[in-house]
């Protein structure tokens, strides 16, 4: 593609979010706004409080799932390609969570793909990533720093197995995110053979059930409540949102070893601060080698970075001989891998 004017025209930064004057919406806001289109579910990306969403239909499911079905005036599913103001937008899968898709704007000269968050390891709980040509990347930087350099995720869950294995006496509690990480948790036991029950905290109950109805293998999940007493969790997997663990919620279980199942859990620091016993290295963003792997491969004129290490990849961009520079956008969370 050749670019014949200044992609600032098409989409350039405001404090709402990343905003396209000619098709007047934005692309993420942070701000309710009139027109919207959304990459995936997470809260920093999508929130309450628009007027028009455009979104994949597993996003739009999803944001109703967490906010409300009146969380939004109009929305619009989008699954390929449409138009906003006269303005071609493509959305392409992302590998993140599922529904995640990156968002390709056009206006016949200039492309330019805005990545929200994505991931290029397999994924059972969504669909996996596709690179989406363009003259601009705006890539996400979350992990972008040479030391992120995340292990394969199977050997990580046969880890956890292992760990299951060698305390028949204790419970394994597995701190994840309810949308994305703890699907993402339950489908690789699965995918590694482990049949039995996996009990949840029922914050994770509604996002799991709409996972099965969108054809992702949970297995049997039951909820993390019983009268049995602790004894009946020895030996078990019982998965909860992080928050729940500083609750008396923590509490039923027999002697649990602490888990975190992030990306953040390769830096030791972290895991410490958490009180993390069995560190769980499971990211659903690109690792270093993968953020400038996407960059070789799409060979954009130009990468835009943004929410994360942008320095650091706007740098290696710069000894590859590749016009970059960082966004500077705020709003956008690093935690919630």
């Amino acid at each position: 593609m050749t670019a014949s004017r200044p992609p600032e025209q098409l989409l350039h930064p405001r404090p709402e979010g990343l905003y396209c004057p000619a098709g007047d919406f934005f692309i993420d806001p942070v701000r309710p706004v009139p027109r919207a289109m959304i990459t995936h579910g997470h809260a920093d990306h999508a929130r309450a409080g628009h007027g028009t969403v455009w979104a994949s239909p597993q996003t739009l499911d999803i944001m109703a799932i967490r906010y409300g079905e009146a969380f939004c005036d109009t929305r619009i599913p989008v699954e390929g390609q449409t138009e906003a103001g006269g303005i071609r937008v493509a959305f392409t899968p992302a590998g993140h969570v599922l529904g995640s898709c990156q968002i390709t704007v056009e206006d016949g000269s200039t492309a330019i793909t805005v990545s929200g968050d994505y991931a290029r390891v397999d994924n059972p709980a969504c669909a996996p990533f596709q690179l989406a040509p363009c003259d601009i990347f705006v890539t996400e930087a979350t992990f972008g720093l040479p030391v992120f350099n995340h292990p394969a995720p199977l050997s990580e869950i046969e880890k956890l197995l292992r760990s299951v294995a060698a305390q028949p006496d204790r419970c394994h509690l597995v701190g994840a995110y309810a949308l994305g990480k703890a699907q993402r948790v339950i489908a690789l036991l699965r995918q590694a053979g482990w049949e039995q029950p996996i009990y949840i905290h029922g914050a994770l109950q509604r996002l799991c059930d709409y996972h099965i109805e969108q054809g992702v293998d949970l297995g049997d999940l039951r909820p993390a409540t019983t009268g049995d007493g602790k004894a009946a969790f020895k030996g078990q997997i019982i998965l909860g949102p992080p928050s729940a663990f500083a609750a008396t919620w923590a509490q039923r279980f027999p002697d649990p070893v602490i888990c975190f199942a992030s990306g953040w859990m390769q830096v030791r620091a972290r895991a410490r601060q958490r009180g993390v016993e069995l560190p769980l290295i499971l990211s659903d963003h690109a690792d270093w080698q993968d953020l400038t792997r996407t960059i070789q491969e799409l060979a954009p004129r130009q990468v835009w970075v943004t929410h994360g290490r942008e320095d650091a990849l706007v740098r290696w961009c710069e000894l590859n001989q590749i016009a970059a520079r960082p966004l500077r956008l705020v709003g956008y969370e690093e935690e919630a891998d």
